[in-house]
């Protein structure tokens, strides 16, 4: 079965390949119906080594070059569970992606077909890869399908600055991650991730090794926009087509952070293992600052692209807690929120562009009311908003709850209220915005509080309105939702997760099985407890908070004064404050890449060396 890992990967190269060179000979359905079956296929191809990696590490070298006491020449896929089930989710977010792309985008060549499907097999092997400098490559390589697939409307001028923008940030952060494995290369004279920490594990740790780690772990927080890196996400989002936005917002992120889970427990664990009470600090606190300011931001976006987009951001600070508290449960909690979440997110973009189909616009303020001819539209995304709030049994709430958890074990129980806070004000945003376009609430725009920022013109697409809602739109916004509400309750899955990241943190067995041949055999552990109580108490809080918000920012008018008036101008000013640093100039971009490098390079050279 190993030989199926490479075919994950070519199958929708080659199919890229046949589309883009069938251009001008084939029509329109063909493209979609292929893109769609090799993205299906794809992720069966997925899903059958998920399965096997259940049982133990499934590693395959391409040409034959399996590795000669403990050296590897060759080139190798090592999958792992987590990485396995992550290919799988990609698979199944750019299917939904595909399918609503045949009525949603009107005029499009063979290809965006071929780009998505670049960007698939970019993303499949990003997640399968044993070797870190094909990390880079794969990261590049859906990265370039991703610059160009965000500005395919290249004649209007928002995407084509969107895209910039995007392009050029990270490929800042590339070159940066380029440098880290150059260092690493220069120190070790490998390139295989299982040989990198094995031979950085039985070496003096000097302030190469740190640099390196800062370099790596900086140049994915580009890429996973990690406050102060994020700044070119929301432009890039805000312009992107919608299927497109689906599929950034549900995992291009999160395989920056992905990334740094594997470089860290295959390459520098062994090294700088003794840091760990370090590292976490550094990296909770960073994804506390990530979870925080923009779910703040994201409350004062009327712009519904950019709204869902500043959610994006506030979760990935929440993953980035769960991936720093370094320990097995919060990493398998983490890979089970990431999922649920990515669902919904998807959900919701889905929504989006339905109502940009039969709207034209998206600014929350014109479509007030507009909404009302699109009840089904209008009720999934309710729904979404409320899952997105961690709403039971969702997907959403049962990865938070296992976060929250593992953190109070770990004694960094103080991030509850973060997760609680995030959650509530990302989706009293989301729930605000449905209440206003679907049922008319709310006052006019010519009355909104000053917390609320206007939509950006500049964001604006200029859609054609039209008269109805095709099935292929709406089906996968409710398949998606629907998904989101499996993951929680899927039996067996948290353990499956706690299974998969006791896999991912082994570096002892990984090694053996990639470098010696070795049956890595996941183990076996006992099933986490179900959600208690409290687990319960704090989704009501998130939920019932974002109920609370979205309907003080609907009704703020008619209700007494909770704020003394300068306070919430004040407030509004520091949030203008905030949104002029996302200034759409990418020279600023790139300054807060050399500040956020230093801060985070300063703190690991603090505590490190």
């Amino acid at each position: 079965m190993n030989h199926l890992a490479p075919l994950a990967v070519a199958v929708p190269l080659i199919a890229a390949g046949v589309l883009a060179g069938t251009a001008s000979i084939a029509n329109r359905l063909f493209a979609d119906v292929a893109s769609l079956a090799t993205a299906a296929a794809t992720t069966v191809l997925c899903a059958i080594l998920l399965v096997r990696s259940g049982r133990h590490e499934v590693v395959y070298w391409f040409g034959g070059w399996h590795p000669r006491s403990g050296v590897a020449l060759g080139i190798g896929f090592a999958i792992d569970p987590l990485g396995a089930g992550l290919a799988t989710f990609v698979g199944a977010i750019v299917c939904a992606a595909l399918l609503f792309s045949w009525r949603h985008l009107e005029a499009v060549s063979h290809i965006y077909h071929a780009l998505m499907l670049v960007f698939l097999a970019g993303m499949v092997g990003f997640c399968l890869t044993g070797d870190l400098f094909n990390l880079f490559v794969f990261f590049e390589l859906l990265s370039v399908a991703a610059y160009a697939l965000v500005g395919y409307k290249i004649d209007q001028r928002a995407p084509l600055e969107g895209s910039l923008n995007f392009a050029i940030t990270n490929s800042v952060g590339g070159f940066i991650v380029l440098t880290g494995v150059a260092l690493l290369y220069g120190r070790t004279g490998a390139l295989n991730m299982a040989q990198i920490g094995e031979s950085l594990a039985h070496q003096h740790t000097d302030a190469l090794v740190v640099v390196a780690l800062t370099l790596l772990v900086t140049g994915f927080f580009v890429k996973a926009a990690v406050v102060p890196f994020h700044f070119w996400l929301a432009d890039a989002y805000s312009v992107a087509p919608t299927p497109v936005c689906a599929v950034l917002s549900a995992v291009m992120s999160e395989l920056g952070l992905y990334a740094v889970v594997r470089i860290w427990w295959s390459c520098f664990h062994g090294a700088l293992g003794q840091h760990d009470e370090a590292l976490r600090a550094i990296l909770v606190i960073a994804g506390v600052v990530t979870a925080l300011v923009p779910a703040v931001v994201c409350f004062a976006q009327t712009h519904l692209k950019r709204m869902l987009a500043y959610a994006t951001i506030s979760y990935i600070g929440l993953f980035l807690i769960g991936v720093g508290l370094l320990s097995r449960d919060a990493l398998g909690g983490t890979a089970v929120y990431l999922v649920g979440d990515g669902f919904v997110k998807a959900s919701l973009f889905v929504c989006v562009g339905v109502i940009q189909h039969r709207k034209g616009h998206l600014d929350e303020y014109r479509l007030r009311g507009l909404g009302r001819d699109l009840p089904f539209t209008g009720a999934v995304y309710a729904i979404g908003a409320l899952a997105l709030a961690s709403l039971p049994p969702f997907g959403t709430f049962l990865g938070k709850s296992l976060v929250e958890d593992a953190a109070v074990k770990e004694a960094y129980g103080w991030v509850i209220p973060v997760f609680i806070f995030a959650s509530a004000v990302t989706g009293g945003a989301v729930l605000r915005s449905a209440g206003r376009v679907f049922l008319g609430l709310g006052q006019a725009g010519q009355s909104r509080p000053a917390f609320e920022l206007d939509a950006d013109d500049q964001s604006e697409t200029g859609e054609d309105r039209h008269d109805r809602t095709p099935a292929v739109l709406f089906v996968p916004a409710l398949a998606l939702l629907v998904a989101a509400l499996a993951v929680g309750l899927v039996p067996g899955l948290p353990r499956a997760a706690l299974r998969g990241a006791a896999a991912l943190q082994d570096r002892g067995s990984y090694a053996a099985a990639v470098l010696h041949g070795a049956a890595g055999v996941v183990p076996h552990l006992p099933a986490p407890s179900a959600p208690g109580a409290r687990d319960y108490l704090y989704a009501g809080l998130s939920s019932l908070g974002a109920v609370a918000l979205a309907g003080v920012a609907l009704f703020h008018q008619r209700l007494p004064a909770l704020l003394p008036r300068a306070f919430t101008r004040r407030a509004g000013a520091v949030l203008w404050a905030i949104r002029g640093l996302n200034s759409g100039r990418v020279g600023d971009y790139v300054a807060w890449v050399a500040v956020g490098v230093t801060v985070f390079g300063g703190a690991f050279a603090i505590t490190m060396l």
